[in-house]
């Protein structure tokens, strides 16, 4: 073994996963990661949309139970020249064809949550490294599955958690690399976006309160968790940048969360505005308008994620990170750091410490991540996945980090559920997280 390939194999034994022999670990032999797709809706497009602009993926297989999803992917295909995939549909078991092919190197799994466990478990038990949309499991088993899962295989698991990849979000970790703003003591993040529209959608926003089998896109399914579950439904978007900020897994580790609910009041208002006397604005939502989770941190810092998606307001993911000698606050876009804002007690405008602070893979790979989806985020997130596959390497979000941030979700509903009880926090590392490193980021290949 050259020593590059040692040290390679190396990283990820450190991170807990062994890898599989070279030959069973990687399909393609002529340099291109050979990509299938399970799920091609709204979200699963986006992701064919950044393979299809990449000379080094070929999009082998597709898979999805609607042929209106199919349809339309095929033809996006076809529009961009590209060689169309084989189709695989017919039912929830489709997907189990495409994972015995033995020409797919990974897979990109954008199906309804419920679904991600097992077809992340049985593509992993197939040898493929495993790109998956957020929220890994729906209880805290299912995410030791995970992790049960990929240990045993070898096989990487990573969260395709884009907002780590932001561009303020990743000046900001900038910045607490080079210590601008001290001693990280607390920090903020959650999902505060005005979903209703998305919930019930009959195929023109904003029109109409439909959701379930006849509605269109998430509504077909998103909007019964918010029927059935209180807590916080999305975590990872806050969640994820907030672990790298702290070190979370890596030298750090999440000890245990309180969540509290609000009363349940925007959704059948919103539909009762929009389709007066329809049924669905008497339902007697779960889910809380407002659920705020409260996490304690083994090196003694806080974190506080929200969960805001029912209610009339502008889209802000409420990052603060806060330190001995200042912080940044998303919401007003502003930065105060001591002894170096323009003046004592006053903010200062994000923008012209971000500009200072732009982070070297921002600063390197802008241009390629112009006009992908999410300002640019959604190639970097692509592009890591993509490089990991290509050459053999751990994903930068790792299993132990996905799950981490993922659990978040039962864990929430199980203290709300239990009068905001104190829920202790899995150690999905098993103690490794007191040696494993930071390195998120910090690879010039686009990691």
């Amino acid at each position: 073994m050259e020593r590059r390939d040692f040290l390679k194999t190396s990283l990820i034994a450190t991170a807990g996963i062994t890898i599989l022999p070279s030959g069973t670990l990687y399909a393609s032999t002529n340099g291109k990661v050979r990509l299938g797709y399970i799920g091609v809706g709204a979200r699963g497009m986006s992701h064919i949309s950044e393979g299809l602009l990449r000379d080094d993926v070929d999009i082998v297989a597709i898979c999805d139970i609607q042929e209106r999803s199919l349809k339309h992917c095929r033809e996006y295909i076809a529009k961009k020249g590209k060689t169309a995939p084989v189709e695989y549909t017919g039912g929830l078991d489709a997907y189990k064809r495409l994972l015995d092919r033995k020409d797919i190197d990974a897979v990109i799994i954008a199906t309804p949550w419920q679904f991600h466990h097992p077809q992340a478990i049985d593509a992993m038990h197939a040898g493929k490294y495993v790109g998956c949309e957020v929220i890994a499991g729906l209880t805290v088993d299912e995410h030791w599955d995970i992790v049960h899962t990929s240990e045993k295989t070898g096989m990487p698991y990573m969260t395709l958690e884009n907002v780590c990849y932001r561009r303020d979000v990743m000046a900001a970790l900038n910045m607490v690399r080079q210590g601008l703003f001290g001693e990280i003591v607390h920090v903020e993040g959650g999902y505060q976006h005005n979903l209703r529209n998305v919930l019930f959608n009959d195929g023109n926003y904003g029109i109409g309160a439909k959701y379930g089998p006849d509605a269109i896109s998430e509504a077909q399914w998103r909007t019964q968790f918010n029927i059935d579950i209180d807590g916080d439904l999305y975590p990872t978007h806050g969640a994820g940048p907030c672990m790298h900020y702290i070190d979370i897994t890596r030298g750090n580790r999440f000890t245990s969360l309180s969540s509290f609910s609000s009363k349940a009041r925007g959704l059948a208002s919103y539909v009762q505005e929009i389709a007066p006397g329809d049924p669905a604005a008497k339902i007697n939502y779960k889910n809380g308008d407002v659920v705020t989770t409260m996490i304690n941190c083994a090196n003694g810092e806080t974190v506080l994620l929200s969960h805001d998606t029912h209610l009339p307001r502008p889209y802000s993911l409420g990052f603060r990170v806060q330190g001995t000698q200042g912080l940044w606050m998303d919401v007003s876009n502003t930065v105060y750091i001591e002894h170096k804002s323009k003046e004592d007690d006053a903010w200062d405008s994000a923008d012209q410490w971000f500009q200072k602070y732009d982070h070297p893979l921002w600063k390197k790979y802008a241009n390629d991540a112009a006009g992908a989806g999410h300002g640019g985020m959604d190639w970097f997130v692509f592009n890591a996945f993509v490089e990991s596959v290509k050459q053999k390497k751990q994903t930068p979000i790792d299993v132990y980090d996905s799950v981490t941030m993922s659990v978040i979700g039962p864990l929430s509903t199980k203290s709300i559920k239990e009068g905001n009880a104190v829920q202790e926090f899995p150690d999905f590392t098993k103690g490794k997280w007191k040696d494993r490193k930071n390195t998120f980021a910090l690879d010039d290949s686009g990691f």
